[in-house]
């Protein structure tokens, strides 16, 4: 693939567009994910899983928002408008899309995990579908991208620090205890995809969770991404996942 934008919108985030160099890009769904490799970079061996950000039928671009936490990162971080992007996508089991356009669905992401809700937004407005987005991050300036999610449902945002939306992490946010949802999917650190799914349980609400265990190949080969689940036993993420439904895993909710 070629890439057609590079966008520093934070001083860790950065937002990579790309095309493919011929033919049309395949059909994804929301909360499947890419392999990047990471060229020109003498330590790093293995591809990237990234999540896909969104995907644009018009221009024909796929988007990767990539949070800088490591050398692999900070290379693709340093692209530029032209490069080469060696990518295998899409990979994975994506999100539950609503069976109807009335099903009301949140969209809950924290840090870096909000990344695969724009185009799961998308895709339900395609749909006729409005979700409702509850995002949370450490500080107002973590927080990237709204105008975007906006342009597909109602935002609600959490900052650890209290410098925009309702101070606290996502689970504390007024809006879980004045609304109640059809189906929640969520994405982000483990402890808080555990504290929605424990809401979800006590509210028997259906929830969904996009997993980030460590991945190497994001073909089942390498197993180091394997999660012990209730009806399978052990699996792989890349796999069978990322997304599962709370009820196929194991934690202690």
């Amino acid at each position: 693939m070629t890439l057609t934008e590079v966008c520093q919108l934070h001083q860790r985030y950065v937002l990579l567009k790309a095309r493919p160099q011929q033919g049309d890009l395949p059909a994804m769904q929301p909360g499947q994910f890419a392999q990047l490799l990471v060229e020109n970079s003498p330590a790093t061996y293995l591809r990237r899983p990234i999540s896909i950000h969104d995907v644009s039928a018009d221009t024909g671009e796929v988007s990767f928002l990539v949070q800088v936490v490591g050398e692999g990162t900070r290379h693709l971080a340093a692209l530029s408008q032209g490069d080469r992007l060696n990518v295998l996508l899409p990979l994975g089991r994506g999100f539950t899309l609503p069976q109807s356009p009335a099903e009301r669905i949140l969209l809950v992401g924290g840090g870096v995990g909000v990344a695969p809700l724009l185009y799961m937004g998308r895709c339900m407005a395609a749909m006729g579908c409005r979700p409702t987005f509850l995002l949370g991050a450490r500080t107002g300036a973590d927080l990237l991208r709204l105008d975007q999610y906006s342009q597909f449902g109602e935002v609600y945002v959490t900052t650890e620090d209290g410098s925009m939306g309702e101070k606290g992490f996502v689970t504390q946010h007024s809006l879980l205890s004045s609304q109640r949802f059809d189906r929640i999917s969520v994405c982000g650190p483990k402890p808080m995809m555990v504290a929605v799914a424990r809401y979800a349980k006590a509210s028997a609400t259906d929830c969904e969770v996009s997993l980030e265990n460590m991945m190497a190949c994001g073909l089942g080969a390498c197993l180091c991404c394997v999660e012990d689940t209730a009806q399978q036993g052990h699996v792989c993420v890349c796999q069978e996942g990322p997304v599962f439904n709370i009820n196929e895993l194991k934690w202690q909710i």
